[in-house]
């Protein structure tokens, strides 16, 4: 029996007709996660998702902002329906979908048609009319993390602070060619899209808010680790046309960016003893990647195509 079956039966109370179950009534299966505990459980004849928050998460999630998106992310019809969820500790039941796939970089490249789905997917989220909660700003979260990370034991990549600065007139150029914001996952894992070969739905809603939508385009091609000619299809669903040199260039800024706001994440999990993964090596690696693209000879370019 899973450890962690009384505290999913726990939670699972909470959900009409779901009252008086029995631990002998369910079927659990552990899902993926960096942060939470996330489990499929099979019981009276419905399967549901049910998430046990992290240890140490409340420092750095509103989760009161997560369940309001979630439920306007569903009303977008890019998102599983919400069955009950507590906005005070981050517990929270979905409904599971049927017949899909989460997917991971590995899918993005042998799933046909996979990134024009998510592009299509997100076009829909941005579009919808919905609104978040929260204003997801790059550069304040970074200060934001910055100052978590002062309270704790663990030390930055050799140069963050250099590359930080050296992006200050990048931030002066969004700002003066800013664009309308949308309700925007932020956080766009692979694995937070799920895949049922005709549409793709998003799942995990921690770090949405409103947002410039050219994030989400940027950050899930870095991390499906779309070569060209994925990100080219991840576009043409996305916009249904070639991207303008502006809409290009605000993707490959934040290509950049995304890199140097989770170098940090990293860094608090590595902090709060996270064992998902080896994180002082994503941060680095993370770091090492911003930079590189920051210093490439087109990157200039991109940037000066945002102003013009």
């Amino acid at each position: 029996m899973s450890e962690y079956l009384p505290k999913v039966i726990s939670i699972l109370q909470n959900v009409p007709g779901f009252a008086d179950v029995k631990a002998s009534e369910i079927k659990l299966t552990r899902l993926g996660g960096l942060t939470n505990l996330v489990h499929r459980v099979e019981a009276r004849g419905q399967r549901v998702v049910v998430r046990i928050p992290g240890d140490g998460t409340e420092s750095y999630i509103n989760r009161a902002v997560e369940v309001h998106n979630a439920r306007a992310a569903e009303k977008a019809g890019v998102a599983p329906n919400v069955l009950w969820a507590d906005a005070a500790s981050g517990a929270l039941v979905t409904r599971a979908l049927d017949n899909i796939e989460t997917m991971t970089p590995a899918l993005f490249k042998s799933r046909p048609g996979s990134p024009a789905r998510a592009g299509a997917a997100l076009a829909k989220l941005h579009r919808s009319g919905q609104s978040f909660d929260f204003r997801f700003e790059l550069f304040a979260m970074i200060d934001d993390y910055l100052k978590v990370l002062a309270t704790k034991d663990v030390a930055l990549p050799e140069g963050y602070h250099n590359v930080v600065a050296a992006a200050k007139p990048i931030r002066e150029a969004l700002e003066k060619s800013a664009v309308p914001l949308a309700p925007c996952h932020c956080d766009p894992l692979s694995e937070n899209f799920l895949d049922d070969g005709a549409r793709m739905w998003m799942v995990d809603w921690e770090y949405s808010g409103m947002n410039d939508p050219h994030w989400d385009i940027g950050d899930l091609s870095v991390e499906a680790e779309m070569d060209d000619a994925q990100e080219a299809e991840l576009l043409h669903g996305y916009f249904g046309r070639t991207p303008t040199p502006a809409e290009m260039g605000r993707v490959v800024i934040y290509k950049a960016m995304c890199d140097l706001l989770w170098t940090l994440w990293g860094l608090i999990q590595l902090a709060d003893k996270n064992p998902a993964l080896d994180f002082r090596a994503y941060a680095d690696g993370r770091f090492a990647r911003c930079r590189a693209l920051m210093n490439s000879p087109a990157f200039a370019g991109h940037a000066a195509a945002i102003s013009a």
